[in-house]
């Protein structure tokens, strides 16, 4: 198992055991509930990409310039396109698509969209090498592991207080193993891998002000081309910071991002070969920042089970942990301004990313309940934070009183979960907006089988849309 290698009194540092534990994972050492929970995780992800991919959205053209300029061929498909074109490239544009509509899964916990990042460098390595399906799998599975592992022992909320996105500090880490799993890596070239993509890890949160959405998707974007980058050299056998997660090191990755310097290193392995963070991954009802999701959950639920319509709504008062109140109280991007998001679905009943992206504030109906919502920094809900977004919200109605409700946990957490019939549901929903109901079908029945021969090629020339 790996983690019994994990734990070898002979390997030399906590890095060391780390990567060497990282080259271990196969496809059969995966627990069979584990895989299967993956490929919904890939299903999802490539419903959101593929929504995200049509030229509508103006990020896409440009991207999609910027790769035909570089004129770099190559075997790598970006998802929803017609463009073929280096491992780093494909992985750069797939990083975008996977995070553009803020409607991909993220990890609570680690406050991490891991399958944004790591995903679009499984998918550019393993056609670049001509992987099989089930190789391609245990990549993507171990890749989320340690995106979300790098984030715990790092601490998520350091990363935001430093004003740094965690999706992409961690997600070149996470992109890193997946490829160098892919590659064949051997111990030693695993933790240059990491090393290398400590280097090139960055993403800021200024994206906060671009009220484009473009450079947001571009942090998992970076972290993609990074972590492709990172295992590819190591594979030639460039050299890079053997030591990155050690506190022994002068400069390890703790001293750059963790407030105290120290961070929390036991986190990369703990449980590691048989605590697959993947399983824990949330899958998105709404195409918002997650922390608005509670919110939108019990809005909806009073407007449904009490019968409430959008003009008899008169007020709403929303409790939210202090500690992440910030990112979405009046945050100038839509998608992440709780002000918005509810007058949305209150008047929409769901919210897609087309009416985040093309503002709908000027409506008369969105205007008059973005000024009715009274938003509160609760100190006593911060408890919880971040395991959970807890929030409270109460809906003041004309002549029907108010309706109040506690949301612990968004639909789609492991605690509220979907149902497998709501995930294909929303795949189904997603993917249509790209391809037609045979294409979509079709595509479905690859992923249920990407781990049989020959499927993972398949799959990439439906993804490929011309």
């Amino acid at each position: 198992m790996a983690s019994d290698l994990a734990n070898r009194s002979d390997a030399r540092s906590l890095t060391a055991r780390f990567a060497a534990a990282c080259t271990e994972i196969t496809y059969q050492s995966i627990p069979k509930r584990t895989r299967d929970w993956a490929r919904l995780i890939l299903l999802d992800t490539l419903g959101v990409m593929l929504s995200a991919s049509r030229p509508v959205f103006p990020g896409v053209q440009k991207l999609s310039r910027f790769v035909r300029a570089e004129r770099e061929d190559g075997p790598c498909l970006v998802v929803g396109t017609d463009l073929h074109t280096s491992a780093a490239n494909a992985a750069l544009m797939n990083g975008w698509l996977g995070y553009a509509l803020d409607n991909e899964s993220h990890h609570g916990p680690a406050v991490v969209h891991a399958a944004a990042a790591v995903l679009p460098a499984a998918l550019a390595v393993a056609q670049q090498e001509g992987s099989d399906g089930a190789s391609f799998l245990a990549a993507f599975i171990l890749g989320i592991d340690v995106d979300c592992r790098a984030a715990l022992a790092i601490g998520p909320n350091d990363l935001y207080a430093r004003g740094i996105h965690p999706t992409s500090v961690a997600g070149a880490f996470g992109a890193a193993a997946a490829a160098g799993l892919l590659l064949k890596l051997d111990a030693r070239q695993m933790e240059n891998a990491f090393g290398l993509a400590a280097n090139q890890a960055g993403g800021l949160l200024a994206w906060a002000s671009d009220q484009t959405e473009e450079s947001r998707p571009f942090n998992p974007a970076l972290a993609a081309r990074g972590g492709v980058t990172a295992a590819r050299l190591a594979s030639l056998g460039f050299g890079g910071p053997r030591s990155i997660f050690d506190r022994e090191a002068k400069y390890n990755a703790f001293r750059a991002w963790s407030l105290d310097g120290a961070g929390s290193p036991d986190r990369l392995l703990e449980g590691f070969g048989e605590r697959f963070h993947i399983e824990e991954m949330i899958i998105k009802k709404h195409a918002s920042c997650s922390f608005t999701h509670p919110a939108v959950d019990g809005l909806l639920s009073i407007m449904v089970e009490e019968g409430v319509s959008a003009e008899e709504i008169t007020g709403m008062v929303v409790r939210y942990p202090r500690s992440g109140a910030h990112m979405i109280d009046n945050n100038e991007l839509r998608s992440h301004r709780i002000q918005y998001i509810l007058p949305l679905a209150a008047t929409r009943g769901r919210v897609e990313f087309e009416d985040v992206i093309f503002d709908r504030s000027s409506e008369p109906e969105i205007r008059r309940l973005a000024a009715a919502i009274q938003f509160i920094h609760d100190e006593e809900l911060d408890r919880f934070y971040p395991e959970r977004y807890t929030t409270v919200i109460t809906v003041s109605t004309r002549n029907r009183g108010s309706f109040t409700r506690r949301v612990e946990w968004a639909r789609g957490c492991p605690e509220n979960p979907m149902s497998r019939e709501e995930i294909m549901e929303k795949y189904r929903h997603m993917a249509g907006q790209r391809v037609d109901a045979r294409r979509g079908e079709r595509i479905l029945s690859l992923i249920e089988e990407v781990d049989q021969p020959g499927r993972l090629a398949e799959l990439c020339r439906e993804l490929s849309v011309h």
